[in-house]
């Protein structure tokens, strides 16, 4: 566990404990994606230092959130134990929650495939999502996202995904789609599909165009934050 104690008998300030160290939630974050060699991680979080990610790793070990295993054609890597993919519900409503503070990304600020995959998932909705199937481009990221019968599945194309996942989806998808951080406009609901490509936001490069609306029914964050004259006029 972390050396910082807060001296509470609290469940909260257990896992705050545990995975409140700085970079530790992240780690778990790429972890619930999949096992990850030190390498990967190391790569998913470039601006980590290389000191604090080993102690964070040993931390988490010590806390019983991960573990390390051998796997095979990959030699050694990093995996959540079943205490530490229990965080998932968590970690999804918790990122639904920043989103709601998220603005414009910052000069120098990145978005990995890891997170990406994770952003997908926090905003995905099963009870509004037909079987479709996206080629998703944003920067040098490629993911493969096939929702079939309200399950989601996303492979990551490009970076090529590390040695530990699963094999490629076989066939073309039904659209491929080109954005650039303005997509979070659209999974907000700030703009229709229709706004996002006129906006310039969004592009469908392949397809029918009918596609961002399926996208945007299956991956929706609705606003939780109650505005000042929404309180007044309630």
């Amino acid at each position: 566990m972390a050396a910082r104690s807060y001296g509470q008998y609290c469940g909260i300030t257990t896992a705050v404990e545990l995975i409140g160290e700085r970079w530790a939630m992240l780690i778990v974050r790429d972890l619930l994606v999949g096992p990850r060699r030190y390498t990967d991680l190391k790569q998913g979080l470039p601006r980590i230092p290389t000191n604090i990610l080993s102690t964070r790793l040993k931390e988490l070990q010590e806390g019983g959130v991960v573990r390390r295993v051998p796997l095979m054609n990959c030699g050694l890597v990093y995996e959540l134990t079943p205490y530490g993919r229990s965080l998932e519900p968590v970690m999804l409503a918790l990122g639904r929650w920043g989103f709601q503070a998220m603005g414009d990304p910052e000069p120098g600020d990145v978005v990995t495939p890891d997170s990406l995959t994770m952003a997908l998932r926090t905003s995905f909705q099963p009870s509004g999502a037909a079987d479709a199937d996206f080629e998703l481009h944003l920067g040098d990221i490629v993911l493969r996202v096939i929702v079939s019968a309200g399950d989601l599945s996303i492979t990551q194309l490009a970076p090529p995904a590390p040695p530990v996942g699963g094999g490629l989806p076989t066939g073309e998808p039904d659209a491929v789609i080109v954005a650039g951080p303005g997509i979070r406009r659209l999974i907000a609901g700030d703009v229709t599909p229709a706004e996002a490509i006129a906006q310039d936001l969004v592009a469908v490069v392949r397809g029918d165009e009918s596609a961002l609306d399926a996208f945007a029914s299956t991956f929706h964050i609705a606003p939780l934050i109650v505005s000042d004259s929404q309180r007044s006029a309630s």
